[in-house]
This record gives C-alpha cells, sequence and structure tokens, in this order.
C-alpha cells in the first residue's frame, strides 16, 4: 500500500518532528493534538526548524513552501485520521491513554489503514489488541531529534502482519532513515541499553566519579559515542528515561532497572532536561552547561 496521507497524534517534541519528515516525505501530513496551545507550539517548532535550515543554507525558501503545504494542524482527531492511510501516535508514555487512542483509531480510520506507536517502551501487543485490528499495529519508534536522526526502531508484535511490516519499513525509507526490526520485548533494543547507560551515568555523577561533562567526554571520545549519556538523557527527557525505566524494572521484576535517586529528585523538581531549560545540564543559554545539582 502506498502512503499518501500521514496522521500524527500528539504535537509535543517528538510528534511534531514526525510531522515534519512526513511533510517533507511528500504527504499530506495532519497533526492532531488534544490541547491548543501544544499544538500551536508543535507547528511554531516545525517552522522554526525549516527557517534555521534556510538560514544555514541547508534548505532552501521554496522547499519550506511545498513542505508547508503538505502540513495541516488539527484539533479533532476523528476529522484529522479521516482516510489517511497512516497514523503515528506519538502522546506521552502512559499505557491507558495510548490503549484509549488505539480504541478510538480502531474504529474512526480505514480498515486498510496501518497504526503505528512510538511508545519506547510499552507492549507494542498490548497497545495493538486495544485496536481490534492488531495486524495493522506497529511499533515505530523515532529518535530525538527526528528531523535529524537516521534510525527507525520498527517493534512487531505476534499479530502484526507482513504487509505491515513492509509498508512501515517502506515508510521510513522515504521519510530518509534507516531501520532495524526487532521483537515486542520490554524496552525493545535501543531503550534497553540506552536507558541503562544513562542511570548508571547518572549513579557515577550522583557518587563523585566525574563532573557531567567528563563522563559525557569520555564516551563520546572514548567509545565514539555522538554524544555522551547524561547529555543525551536531558534531550530525550529525564522524566521519559524514568519512566522507561520503571516499566522495564516492573515488566522484569527486576530493581537493577531502578531509577537512581538523583533522577527521579531532578524529575520531581521539575528539571527535565532541555525542555525545561535545565536538567542534568542547564540549557538556557541554547547549550549544555554544569550547573549545580539538587
Amino acid at each position: 500500500m502506498g502512503i499518501k496521507t500521514v496522521a500524527v497524534i500528539g504535537a509535543g517534541t517528538m510528534g511534531a518532528g514526525i510531522a515534519q519528515v512526513c511533510a517533507q516525505a511528500g504527504w499530506k501530513t495532519n497533526l492532531y493534538d488534544a490541547f491548543p496551545e501544544g499544538l500551536e507550539k508543535g507547528m511554531a517548532t516545525i517552522d522554526k526548524f525549516w527557517d534555521k535550515g534556510i538560514a544555514r543554507g541547508k534548505t532552501t525558501s521554496e522547499q519550506k513552501s511545498e513542505w508547508g503545504a503538505n502540513l495541516h494542524a488539527f484539533t479533532e482527531m476523528k476529522e484529522a485520521v479521516k482516510n489517511v492511510d497512516l497514523v503515528i501516535e506519538a502522546v506521552p508514555e502512559i499505557p491507558e491513554l495510548k490503549h484509549k487512542i488505539f480504541s478510538d483509531l480502531g474504529n474512526m480510520t480505514k480498515a486498510d489503514c496501518i497504526l503505528g506507536t512510538n511508545t519506547s517502551s510499552l507492549s507494542i501487543a498490548d497497545i495493538a489488541a486495544a485496536s481490534g485490528r492488531p495486524e495493522k499495529v506497529i511499533g515505530m519508534h523515532f529518535f530525538n531529534p527526528v528531523p535529524i536522526m537516521k534510525l527507525l526502531e520498527l517493534v512487531k508484535h505476534d499479530s502484526c502482519s507482513e504487509e505491515t511490516i513492509q509498508t512501515a519499513t517502506a515508510a521510513g525509507e522515504a521519510m530518509g532513515k534507516t531501520t532495524i526490526l526487532v521483537k515486542d520485548v520490554p524496552g525493545f533494543a535501543t531503550s534497553r541499553l540506552g536507558v541503562v547507560l544513562g542511570n548508571e551515568a547518572v549513579r557515577m555523577l550522583a557518587d563523585g566519579v566525574a563532573s557531567a561533562k567528563d563522563i559525557d567526554t569520555a564516551m563520546v571520545l572514548g567509545y565514539k559515542h555522538p554524544m555522551g549519556p547524561l547529555a543525551l538523557s536531558d534531550l530525550v527527557g529525564l522524566d521519559v528515561r524514568r519512566d522507561i525505566l520503571l516499566n522495564l524494572k516492573k515488566s522484569f521484576n527486576d530493581d537493577s532497572y531502578t531509577p537512581h535517586p538523583l533522577l527521579e529528585k531532578l524529575v520531581a523538581e521539575g528539571r527535565l532536561g532541555k525542555k525545561s531549560g535545565k536538567g542534568i545540564y542547564d540549557w538556557s543559554s541554547g547549550s549544555a552547561e554544569e550547573t549545580e545539582l539538587p
């Protein structure tokens, strides 16, 4: 099935980025958010990204106009998903919320519509079951910032059809992504490895092993990571990292996934990372600067 029209559910950091790459792929892209202010912010984020590309000479005003014509904002989910070929859900990692959305999508979308979820740790099979047509549901785990990161982790569950996998793979390639296919196990491949590394880096920071900058530099220069685990945790969102750890802890019944107390304290204080202006680092200047920890 060829993709011509896409709906993205949720206009936060991930949803806005996904909608952007869908519009750039040439698809009519409907971006929906339950909160008008969130939808407005998401659209503004996309516009700002395109303007930066023009300023840096990487894109043109003509491209922005072409892409912008593909992008449409919606405050009613039923209208946003009407007759689309692909839906990609990107709402917070709350199982009940995702199950409700997929239950609604099962009733609101056409029968052959592919339903993707951007969850980074929740069971795809459980989400798929809520839709009433699990064979059409697949995990489509993007990485932040979506327009720049090349990886798309596709997650198959036992009821996922081969046609759904092929369509999602083709969609990822059309968005300029390299896809990998993994089984529906807690944390998949990327989240399971990423959050453990990040949590251990937080433990080292709390124990005074080294500064945040030096821990990150060790992984960037010593192991060729493009970004250190602490800066990456701030970029992903400390609350997101904490929630993934808690999901893994529950799924595996394994206390080794317990979020470090410093991570819990930062989240409790609203220091969620780059999106809140401060986390492990201070991002108020636009880059990661050392800051005092609680």
